[in-house]
């Protein structure tokens, strides 16, 4: 990018929450090197999966976002964070609509190697 036509402004949540309203389809507002942070809209349950190759940060907005573990589960609420390890299997649920970010290196598939009907496209930028 040409230096003479940067624009200095922050990112700001609300806004880019407003601008869709579909659920489980993270949308990327920037990257850091090769990461990316993602916002997303979910409410139900998801489908198990793991990230073998990489750990996934889940730091929550608005709402309560429960994350199930084979062997127990988190609560994440408005301003906490959660990072599941990677190779670690787990399911996010949320009763209500959750609001949130993610963070993950760029490529990472929503459902891992899992597939199916809940994996949102990669790179949809807002």
């Amino acid at each position: 990018m040409d230096a003479s036509k940067r624009t200095y402004a922050p990112i700001n949540f609300q806004d880019k929450l407003a601008r869709f309203s579909d659920q489980w389809q993270p949308r990327v507002i920037a990257e850091i090197n090769d990461y990316q942070v993602k916002i997303v809209r979910i409410e139900g349950d998801f489908v198990w999966h793991d990230h073998p190759e990489t750990d996934e940060a889940f730091i929550v907005l608005d709402g309560t976002l429960r994350i199930d573990f084979r062997d127990g589960s988190v609560t994440v609420g408005p301003g906490e964070m959660y990072v599941v390890p990677k190779g670690v299997e787990h399911k996010p649920f949320a009763a209500g609509e959750v609001k949130m970010l993610l963070i993950e290196p760029r490529g990472v598939l929503n459902t891992g190697h899992e597939g199916g009907e809940r994996t949102a496209r990669n790179d949809v930028w807002i």
